[in-house]
């Protein structure tokens, strides 16, 4: 039987590999993989412990909280603002960052966070996610919101973690992207897919086709262009794919390549935009630059915008590198 590496085996491992390591990241990392194994356990069992439906609540952006959406969010806050390893959080689904409890000692990590992505999925028992990001902070601090506000180049680390057939953690420090399947029977999660890469080239686009008539003409132009295949300007057949899961549509892309757009609508003039900076775009920025596609507005690298909130929403698209140059292409045409 083949030597299984397991997630904390493969961080101390790369950690080895930097002399000036104080091991604080490693078991930073290791307390979002428990919060995220707790989670796993409650959306694996679902209705049978009455986790799903609405909250009849709201959150910060005005949509409507499933259940899960607040408690998944609770998981991931205590089992974080104890640790010692944070200056402070902040979650999609809290107006203001969460700070650590004064009884504990402050660290030198924020993280951000999207507790459960893909939650108006859970009632249909379709995938969802938990999706992550940290960031450097000066040790010992309490964090204004402007400490938050760093572009996605300079995260430290990023990663989400798929609920599905199977829980599947994907991850980027910074050195290429892995991907750990959760082994239920011993509770680790076991590296199983190395140095991922998207191919370069690609067929296949992710588009939510509902918001047409509200998109932007260069958008208009290349869907079009898409769906009218080898008989279009792009002269090749292309096939749609769309789970309304952004965790679950960026796995695709990592496996298999294509491209996800959700770009600029006029739908609603008080949300042009639908996924946010600093908890969906960023992180997912990062995993997709790591294995070789491209993260996008269709005018500006996502990883260099200067966030001016911390629930700033922003277009969103990514995947294959020369698709994604491709529809930047069409916007620089207007």
């Amino acid at each position: 039987m083949s030597h299984k590496i397991t997630l904390t085996q493969f961080l101390i491992e790369q950690q080895r590999g930097l002399p000036d390591a104080s091991g604080t990241f490693t078991l930073l990392l290791n307390n979002i993989v428990t919060a995220c194994k707790k989670i796993s356990h409650l959306v694996n069992r679902g209705e049978l412990i009455g986790v799903l439906g609405s909250a009849e609540s709201e959150n910060v952006q005005g949509e409507i909280q499933k259940k899960l959406d607040i408690i998944t969010n609770d998981i991931m806050v205590n089992e974080l603002n104890w640790t010692g390893h944070l200056a402070g959080m902040a979650s999609e689904e809290i107006d203001e960052p969460i700070k650590i409890p004064e009884q504990y000692p402050k660290g030198k990590y924020l993280v951000l966070f999207d507790p459960l992505d893909g939650s108006s999925n859970i009632d249909v028992n379709l995938a969802v996610g938990t999706i992550f990001s940290i960031l450097r902070c000066r040790e010992g601090i309490h964090p204004e919101v402007q400490d938050f506000l760093q572009k996605g180049a300079e995260q430290v680390c990023s990663g989400f973690v798929l609920y599905g057939p199977s829980t599947m953690m994907v991850l980027t420090t910074g050195h290429g992207v892995n991907a750990f399947t959760l082994d239920q029977d011993i509770g680790e999660f076991i590296l199983t897919h190395c140095n991922m890469r998207i191919p370069e080239d690609t067929s296949e686009f992710a588009i939510n086709m509902s918001n047409q008539r509200f998109w932007e003409p260069p958008v208009q132009r290349y869907i079009d262009d898409c769906v009218r295949g080898i008989d279009g300007n792009i002269e090749k057949n292309y096939n749609m794919r769309w789970i309304a899961s952004l965790v679950a549509d960026v796995y695709r892309i990592l496996t298999r390549g294509g491209v996800f757009l959700y770009p600029l609508d006029c739908k609603n003039p008080n949300k042009p935009a639908k996924l946010r900076l600093m908890y969906e775009a960023n992180p997912m920025a990062f995993i997709i630059e790591q294995a070789g596609g491209l993260c996008s507005t269709g005018r500006e690298r996502i990883m260099e915008i200067k966030p001016e909130s911390i629930h700033q929403r922003v277009p969103v698209i990514l995947g294959s590198k020369h698709e994604v140059e491709r529809i930047m292409q069409y916007h620089q045409q207007g």
